[in-house]
């Protein structure tokens, strides 16, 4: 079954905010190849929802995963609705706890 994947108003600024940190130390062609991929990588949960950890000690039914070993994706499935819905993409180092308090 094929789920819908949405991005979230937060989770599209932090795309926006990812590809301005890298564009200005390693230019524009390179920050939308990163964010693209990372694009990619999401909408590929509209075929297997169940990645990564699910973080219920956080908030009930949050799931988080990484990528590339520099990205956070914070999301969540609701399957009443069939659709992902991507919270925030959390770059180099940011808090888990702030990633929470962003998304209550």
């Amino acid at each position: 079954m094929t789920y819908t994947v949405i991005f979230s108003a937060p989770a599209e600024a932090d795309l926006f905010a990812i590809y301005d940190y890298i564009a200005e130390r390693a230019g524009g062609a390179i920050a939308l190849r990163f964010v693209e991929s990372i694009e990619a990588y999401c909408l590929g949960f509209a075929h297997m929802p169940e990645r990564g950890t699910k973080r219920d000690d956080l908030r009930l039914g949050l799931r988080t995963v990484g990528f590339r070993r520099r990205a956070m994706i914070l999301f969540e499935i609701d399957r009443t609705a069939r659709r992902v819905v991507i919270h925030g993409v959390y770059y180099a180092g940011r808090s888990l706890e702030k990633m929470t308090e962003e998304t209550d």
